[in-house]
């Protein structure tokens, strides 16, 4: 590593840092064939990877909703499962990947009742 590229990493946050690290074990995952969340397009199956930054269950009048916003280093999708609460093993910090049909809600990428697996830390 230059001077340059040591330079660059002392001005960055920890929170750039964090994410270029997401970013590096994004592409480097074993499903390559991944797309970034950038480039997902509305009613398109696609594959997604990331680290899970935050879950939350919004108030729903008789159904419960958990959501998970999915994190890979540049953007995010949000993964919903209608019906539960709680998945075990699926929690902040949790590197996965998920499967499905891409929805804009509210002009988010969002995949509803995502297959997923958990991919563990190397």
């Amino acid at each position: 590593m230059g001077l340059k590229e040591r330079l660059r990493d002392l001005a960055r946050t920890e929170s750039q840092l964090e994410a270029d690290e997401i970013r590096q074990r994004t592409i480097a995952s074993p499903a390559a064939a991944v797309a970034c969340a950038g480039e997902l397009k509305d009613r398109q199956p696609a594959m997604v990877a990331g680290s899970v930054r935050c879950i939350t269950m919004p108030p729903r009048q008789g159904m419960p909703v958990l959501v998970a916003e999915l994190f890979d280093g540049e953007r995010s999708v949000n993964l919903v499962w209608i019906g539960r609460r709680h998945i075990a093993g699926i929690e902040p910090g949790v590197f996965l990947t998920a499967q499905g049909r891409i929805a804009k809600v509210k002009g988010s990428p969002t995949i509803f009742n995502p297959t997923y697996q958990i991919v563990a830390a190397t």
